[in-house]
């Protein structure tokens, strides 16, 4: 119930305001606004190499998910939920980016070849930094995308040189046999 004292000053009353009197003092929301600032950053990094690639998860999907981790995480952690409870958390999150990392997969049947494999790496690795830079590991989550960025960037070229070598092996490899012989009853042609 909001009350009207002399000064025109309001007083909150009741239940219904009681989470304002949770409001974190300035120290505490420096801590978390710098938390979810490392996750943006981190976010942006990878996004931003994977943009100047131009590959399909780029800077605002890496940047939103770093973002939505840390946040996901910051907020349980200042629910005040117990560690076990913050594990399933992040456990859930895990599944879930596997999950949008798995949507970054294609697979394409005529060329034999799989894509998006590194996208969804790079998914999974943002999110890992931001879960890192949420429970306020810092260091260690500037440390990972380091690396990360690191292993994106700088063995694209070793990846070349090792994708010329696969080539040409594949090349004088034979193309893998095909039956003629039905798989299962409803393969099999009755001749009509």
């Amino acid at each position: 119930m909001i009350r009207i004292t002399t000064g025109e000053r309001y007083m909150l009353d009741g239940e219904a305001f009681s989470e304002l009197q949770n409001i974190p003092g300035g120290a505490h929301v420096v801590r978390i606004c710098l938390r979810l600032l490392v996750a943006l950053i981190i976010g942006g990094l990878v996004g931003l190499q994977r943009e100047l690639t131009h590959k399909p998860a780029g800077l605002r999907t890496h940047m939103l998910l770093a973002l939505g981790t840390a946040l996901l995480v910051v907020a349980v952690e200042e629910a005040g939920i117990d560690q076990n409870g913050l594990m399933r958390v992040v456990q859930g999150l895990v599944t879930g980016i596997g999950f949008l990392g798995g949507g970054a997969i294609l697979k394409l049947t005529a060329e034999h070849e799989i894509h998006g494999l590194t996208t969804a790496a790079g998914l999974w690795l943002t999110a890992a930094a931001s879960v890192a830079a949420g429970l306020g590991q810092l260091p260690l989550s500037i440390i990972g995308v380091c690396l990360g960025l690191l292993v994106l960037s700088a063995f694209t070229r070793v990846e070349r040189w090792l994708g010329h070598h696969a080539s040409q092996d594949a090349a004088n490899r034979p193309p893998p046999s095909t039956t003629d012989k039905p798989q299962n009853k409803l393969d099999e042609d009755d001749g009509d």
